[in-house]
């Protein structure tokens, strides 16, 4: 791995801003879009940039091979089930309160490896990052204007779907030693076989009438969002390490407000930027003590 020069602090910040973009685009894609089906086209374009990566490696996917199931448990886990969560959060609360409460994923991930393995315990300082971090979000529910009688279920929606992006991000690890791309293709994959039925069954896409932008932010979603930006984090990573590609984390949710008051008009309180840099803090003084786990998210 080598020293992050200019090029690489603008891929970083890149990344940061078109993850912390989605969350808007899964705004506005819910307006004409239901939850499954907003999933569902999401990973069919995400699938197309990364067959072609693996077909231009030469890289064999296994997703259909005999060891099929745990890329097939992991496109559940850490792919379709928290997709549809986050669509159905995001559709009743803020763009920007999404993009914050999904900034905790690496929070919440520190908890679930502490009781499911033997090598990624906590320690006293990691504890203290993420009882910081947890209080941010405790506080977000005492902002009334942001979360309130009428959508608060929405916010828990959505902090279930970053829990099921850590389960994702633990069986993962089983995989480690398999290459990158063809895990990423293979649970992408196998998360389209989980959605479209349910699409078709429980939504009936074809009788849908969607408008223009929320066509296009769909296919942002996918193509940009999910596929383009997963090739320039592997990038990031290759070349630069996972440390520096996690501090992509402190730039999401900031983005993700910036994104949420310029451009969908949401209101922004004292409350809210007060939360979000207690989240921060919680995440730099969990993460300058971690070396652990890599939990996946966005």
């Amino acid at each position: 791995m080598r020293e992050a020069n200019t090029f690489d602090f603008s891929l970083l910040i890149l990344l940061a801003i078109i993850w912390g973009s989605s969350f808007f685009n899964i705004k506005l894609a819910t307006y004409s879009y239901e939850p499954i089906t907003l999933a569902l086209v999401r990973v069919i374009f995400a699938s197309i940039p990364l067959l072609i990566l693996c077909k231009i490696k030469n890289i064999y996917i296994e997703a259909f091979t005999k060891n099929w199931k745990p890329y097939a448990l992991i496109g559940l886990c850490n792919i379709a089930i928290p997709f549809v969560l986050i669509a159905i959060g995001t559709a009743k609360i803020n763009s920007y309160l999404a993009a914050i409460l999904m900034s905790t994923t690496p929070l919440s991930g520190s908890i679930l490896a502490h009781i499911f393995t033997k090598d990624e315990k906590l320690s006293f300082l990691k504890s203290l990052g993420v009882l910081i971090g947890f209080s941010g979000i405790i506080l977000l529910f005492f902002d009334k204007v942001i979360i309130n009688s009428e959508n608060y279920l929405y916010a828990l929606i959505t902090i279930l779907g970053s829990t099921f992006y850590c389960i994702g991000g633990l069986l993962t690890l089983k995989l480690r030693n398999k290459k990158n791309e063809n895990v990423t293709t293979s649970t992408t994959l196998w998360s389209v076989i989980f959605l479209l039925p349910f699409s078709l069954i429980f939504e009936t896409p074809w009788n849908s009438n969607p408008t223009m932008s929320a066509t296009l932010s769909l296919l942002y979603l996918g193509i940009v969002a999910t596929g383009l930006a997963w090739l320039i984090r592997f990038r990031i990573l290759t070349v630069n390490g996972l440390v520096f590609q996690t501090q992509v984390a402190y730039l999401i949710p900031i983005f993700g407000v910036l994104f949420g008051y310029f451009l969908m008009d949401e209101i922004i309180t004292w409350r809210v930027l007060l939360s979000l840099v207690i989240i921060l803090v919680g995440i730099h003084i969990f993460k300058k003590n971690n070396k652990g786990i890599k939990v996946n998210g966005n």
